[in-house]
């Protein structure tokens, strides 16, 4: 699946997502890689995978309320946040308060229904990294992040909007 981290094609993704059906006992947790959960892994696993080296990321649903996560915030690299359909536009506010509610600094990566309109506003709300579907993916879908070049309100990305300047 492309991936796009700071509005760039990357060839490969360093964070290896845990199978659905993983055991997390302390003997087969993977040591010093880069493990990205769900959510539900997380909250069944959670001192087993803190203990563990390596990064950690969490997938997350887009419904979530991030008080649930956010005292571990500072044990977390990646936060993923899932889109599921175009229509729904909750992960935009996620990312936002991850960002400037809960200073959030590690990579917020949107999932799910991310597609090449909403790339800017997903920027602007927080993400820095947008996985893509095979399908939905072209080379010039990094020009979306320059499409639109005036902003009429603020956002996590800390650009002024145009009755600022």
């Amino acid at each position: 699946m492309p991936l796009l981290i700071n509005q760039q094609l990357v060839d490969q993704d360093s964070w290896q997502r845990a199978d659905e059906a993983a055991d997390f006992s302390s003997a087969s947790v993977p040591a010093q890689a880069d493990l990205l959960v769900s959510w539900e892994q997380w909250q069944s696993a959670r001192e087993v995978l803190l203990a563990r080296g390596g990064r950690l990321g969490v997938q997350i649903p887009n419904d979530l309320d991030l008080s649930e996560l956010a005292a571990d915030l500072p044990s977390l690299a990646l936060v993923a946040i899932d889109f599921p359909s175009f229509g729904d536009g909750r992960a935009f506010s996620l990312a936002r308060l991850l960002r400037q509610r809960y200073g959030f600094s590690g990579q917020v990566r949107a999932t799910g229904d991310v597609t090449w309109d909403r790339l800017r506003f997903m920027q602007r709300c927080g993400f820095d990294a947008m996985e893509i579907a095979e399908e939905r993916f072209s080379p010039e879908m990094a020009k979306a992040f320059t499409e639109i070049s005036v902003n009429y309100q603020g956002a996590a990305d800390g650009i002024a909007p145009l009755y600022q300047h």
